[in-house]
């Protein structure tokens, strides 16, 4: 019997294409591949609901300054640990040093710092700078873009932190977000700047859309509002002394009336 054998059949060889065909295959697949780009950047310009950012504007815009005066930011050392006083955990203590409980509110800082920082105002980048004056004269700087924690337990582990630190830093690239700087405030202010105070006790009542409609953008708003239970800010350095309501209002309610006049100035939604 005779063994069967398999015949191989030769390959036919790949002929080496040339410099001149590989180039125009390019250039056909470069021309494909713009022509395909701009039918996609044509869907894409038709397709409704897609919000086109605007061109940045390079022109400076008016913005706003708060001060935040009198601030009751107080470390104490209660049992072994260093806290913020307030008046709802240290009564006891703060009785015991012959100081008055009252006095003892940074809930109203923190409700104050919240007002300013969640406004759609700052959102839109017209918060120019923002001071908290403590009445231990420090002199704190808080940066418009800085998310202070919501809550007040939170808060007061913060301010502990930057009062002993001295500073608070962001966690990726150690930006200063809260810092405490030299005084006086007014070192830190623009030239161009109009220093308006608030209280219940002035003379001066406005109201506050129609006042900040007939400031000029060329000047610097600057608003001292009191961040205390009671008493007045410091008139040293005030250029405008105002009453914005009928009541006395609290310090969040009065940064609420002032931002939401100066968005409607400003177009801001």
């Amino acid at each position: 019997m005779v063994r069967a054998y398999r015949i191989k059949v030769p390959k036919p060889m790949k002929r080496k294409r040339s410099e001149e065909e590989i180039g125009s295959e390019a250039a056909d697949y470069r021309h494909h591949d713009r022509e395909d780009e701009g039918k996609t950047e044509d869907v894409i310009g038709d397709m409704p609901g897609i919000p086109v950012m605007p061109p940045a504007d390079g022109s400076k815009k008016p913005g706003v300054i708060f001060i935040l005066d009198k601030a009751p930011l107080e470390i104490g050392k209660v049992g072994n640990k260093h806290v913020l006083l307030n008046s709802d955990e240290h009564a006891n203590f703060l009785k015991k040093q012959s100081k008055d409980p009252s006095e003892y509110r940074p809930d109203i800082v923190h409700q104050a710092l919240l007002a300013i920082l969640d406004s759609p105002l700052t959102k839109a980048g017209r918060l120019q700078a923002l001071y908290v004056r403590s009445t231990r004269h420090a002199l704190i700087e808080v940066k418009p873009h800085v998310r202070i924690p919501r809550t007040f337990r939170r808060f007061c582990g913060l301010m502990v932190q930057l009062l002993e630190k001295q500073k608070i830093t962001a966690v990726g690239n150690r930006e200063k977000l809260l810092t405490l700087i030299k005084n006086p405030v007014t070192d830190h202010l623009p030239v161009n700047s109009r220093k308006i105070g608030l209280s219940y006790s002035s003379n001066k009542l406005v109201q506050v859309r129609d006042y900040v409609a007939a400031a000029s953008d060329n000047v610097n708003l600057v608003f001292v509002v009191g961040a205390m239970a009671h008493g007045i800010i410091d008139k040293g350095f005030i250029d405008d002394f105002i009453s914005v309501s009928n009541y006395p209002l609290s310090a969040a309610c009065c940064i609420s009336r002032i931002c939401n006049a100066l968005e409607q100035k400003w177009k801001i939604l």
